[in-house]
């Protein structure tokens, strides 16, 4: 089974010099993306769902989990674990694994390409973060908020890019204020240490500077966990922050740049907010 297929990809793309790409070029892609891998990878663990996925992922690219802060973790989990996302594929596993070993159950709050991934579909809520979301969409969502699962959430809904000299999430989506005000959720800051390699923020560079809206760096995200393989993974885990503190002083945009400033500031030993 093909769950990354560059030449369908290209194909459904709207840019047309992504459709005009030669075919040794788009070969050379495939290497670089580890396309044959990848597949062969996920059918792999085919029958694997959620956590038993995640997990035996982080075991098969031997990925070395370094979590400080882990005795912040409330007993209660009915939470927003939040993290910055400079990975894109490692930081969601490591971010999930945690909560998984503490709490058992969770959802991970993700777009609409972790639903390409069979075995993550039953553990992922997927929101679609570039366009508008149909009424029964936004109701299932409101259930998983309402529930009792802990709920794992990059508020910045896409990976870290070059942003003001340096590898950054963008600004903070503020529904991760809104929902977790309406629905009495206190929130987990998590700070993963690192950044993707300089080929994928070069990609990203060349193609904001062309004009090309496909965002063609993120065919690197597998490149980019055969990069981390065998490598130490260090995040750390700041106190939880009440939801009561979200009030009205600040508007919930506000709050979530806020509550993104923080979370840079855990690296440097800032663990309240």
């Amino acid at each position: 089974m093909k769950h990354i297929d560059l030449d369908k990809n290209l194909k459904e793309s709207d840019s047309k010099v992504l459709k005009k790409m030669p075919a040794f070029f788009v070969s050379f892609l495939k290497k670089v993306v580890k396309q044959e891998e990848i597949n062969s990878i996920l059918n792999k663990y085919i029958d694997n769902n959620g956590v038993e996925f995640v997990n035996n992922i982080i075991n098969e690219f031997n990925l070395k989990p370094e979590i400080s802060g882990v005795e912040n973790l409330p007993e209660n989990g009915k939470c927003f674990f939040v993290a910055n996302h400079p990975f894109g594929i490692v930081d969601g596993l490591i971010l999930t694994s945690t909560i998984s070993e503490k709490y058992g159950k969770f959802k991970a709050i993700g777009n609409d390409a972790f639903m390409l991934i069979p075995q993550m579909r039953e553990v992922t809520a997927a929101v679609n973060v570039y366009g508008q979301s149909s009424r029964a969409y936004v109701l299932e969502f409101n259930k998983i908020y309402s529930s009792d699962f802990p709920i794992t959430h990059f508020p910045a809904g896409m990976v870290s890019r070059w942003r003001d000299g340096k590898v950054q999430d963008f600004d903070w989506q503020k529904s991760v204020i809104t929902k977790a005000v309406s629905h009495k959720r206190d929130i987990v800051p998590f700070y993963f240490y690192g950044s993707n390699s300089k080929l994928f923020h070069s990609i990203y560079r060349i193609r904001k500077f062309f004009g090309i809206k496909a965002t063609i760096e993120l065919a690197l995200l597998p490149h980019e966990l055969f990069n981390k393989k065998n490598k130490t993974i260090k995040a750390v885990i700041g106190k939880p922050i009440p939801w009561q503190k979200f009030d009205k002083s600040k508007s919930p945009w506000d709050w979530a740049q806020e509550l993104r400033k923080h979370i840079y500031k855990l690296k440097d030993g800032k663990l309240s907010f």
